[in-house]
């Protein structure tokens, strides 16, 4: 039987401010859900889900460390410099 091992990875406080500052742009408050470590047990496989702000119905995805934020999956990525305009084009 394969199992999963589960890990909360929390957000880092720069990528959590930078998010907030584009929030507070367009008057409206993330809700913030912190990312996953998933390993299989046994095997040499990992994933790492994305954090995720729901930011006016709009799931946002970040990972820590990196310059792109991706909107509802990871097909298109922006560059965290625009953060601020998407949310407020939305």
């Amino acid at each position: 039987m394969i199992s999963t091992v589960k890990k909360e990875i929390t957000i880092q406080n720069e990528l959590l401010s930078k998010i907030k500052w584009a929030c507070t742009f367009s008057n409206c408050e993330p809700k913030i859900k912190n990312g996953n470590l998933r390993k299989l047990e046994k095997f040499n496989v990992a994933y790492v889900e994305p954090h995720k702000a729901i930011i006016k119905d709009k799931t946002y995805l970040f990972f820590n460390y990196h310059d792109y934020f991706y909107i509802n999956d990871l097909t298109n990525k922006y560059p965290l410099s625009s953060l601020r305009e998407i949310i407020r084009a939305n």
